[in-house]
């Protein structure tokens, strides 16, 4: 009698699979190696020089980063199989993906179906990513350097989660090239900033004019509504915070938010949301706002008590939601 399959991983087995990553490891120097790796993110990172040295920064910045990188995968996943809910891979290649984040995420989207391979050029994430998933998913832990050179094997579903900050304008148009040649979907996740933002239209730009057609967040494959400098569009997942993120941060609150901008788009047919809500609703008595994203471009909408069950649902639409609800 075969054995059954592991349950689909979580945000909180995978917690549960970083929680043993800092023993032995100095608080002090957990914090100092997140601090400084945070600070390396923030800034310019060569693509030649890995930003994770050894087990110790692996370690500190897979505790730090991977459970907010798998929150904001997991809801650009949620969007995405709002828009293709029939449509399944088999296999899945994650560019850049260090200890395995996006990967956690996949394989919680589609109950481990997928085959996932994991490509960085840093030997201690990979040699991480591969322990703390080691019974939870399938998946094949690849070194590669991230560069205009890189070269894939066909497959169903890229991704490519905090990756593009990291190279250089040149190699991000060649990266994302390369995961519109070989995929049936591409799945693009930059930080919910002014910067991060731009990366995803143009990486968005160039899906669309490989072939592709925009699954989510937008409900359609035109251009972007909003003016170049006046606003981005991003969204929030919600993280439980761990120790260590509160010794690094600061602050008393079980939880923060991570902020991302994205892309999903496909080789496939696809049924965009008719639109998104790109605010936190306002929820006024008798009445919710609802910053949207539609086919014609950006709107306010006012819902009321006269709208009845739709007054009801956009109490309790949330940010990054379609909208209408089915």
């Amino acid at each position: 009698m075969n054995a059954a399959p592991p349950p689909p991983p979580t945000a909180d087995a995978l917690r549960a699979a970083l929680a043993g990553l800092l023993d032995g490891l100095p608080p002090r120097q957990a914090a100092q190696a997140v601090e400084r790796l945070i600070a390396n993110y923030r800034g310019t990172t060569p693509t030649d020089a890995p930003v994770l040295r050894d087990r110790s920064d692996v370690a500190a910045y897979a505790a730090y980063r991977m459970p907010a990188t798998f929150e904001a995968v997991r809801a650009v996943l949620d969007a995405f199989r709002d828009a293709a809910p029939d449509w399944e891979p088999a296999t899945h290649t994650d560019i850049g993906g260090g200890t395995g984040a996006a990967g956690w995420a996949v394989a919680e989207a589609w109950g481990g179906a997928a085959r996932t391979t994991v490509l960085d050029w840093a030997e201690p994430a990979l040699a991480l990513g591969r322990e703390l998933a080691e019974g939870v998913f399938d998946a094949e832990w690849r070194r590669a350097r991230i560069s205009g050179s890189l070269t894939l094997d066909d497959t169903d579903l890229v991704t490519v989660s905090y990756v593009l900050k990291e190279l250089t304008e040149a190699d991000r148009r060649a990266v994302v090239a390369e995961a519109a040649r070989v995929a049936r979907a591409v799945v693009i996740v930059e930080p919910g900033t002014p910067d991060g933002y731009e990366r995803i239209i143009a990486a968005r730009t160039l899906l669309v004019e490989a072939g592709m057609t925009v699954a989510a967040p937008c409900p359609h494959s035109g251009a972007c509504p909003i003016v170049p400098g006046t606003d981005w569009c991003h969204f929030a997942a919600r993280v439980s915070r761990s120790s260590l993120h509160r010794k690094v941060k600061g602050g008393s609150l079980p939880y923060e938010d991570e902020k991302f901008s994205y892309v999903a788009a496909t080789r496939f047919p696809v049924a965009p949301a008719a639109a998104r809500v790109t605010r936190r609703p306002q929820i006024r008595k008798g009445q919710v706002l609802l910053d949207l994203c539609g086919p014609d471009g950006l709107a306010r909408e006012t819902v009321t008590k006269r709208h009845g069950t739709l007054y009801k649902a956009a109490r309790d639409v949330e940010w990054g939601d379609a909208w209408p609800p089915e």
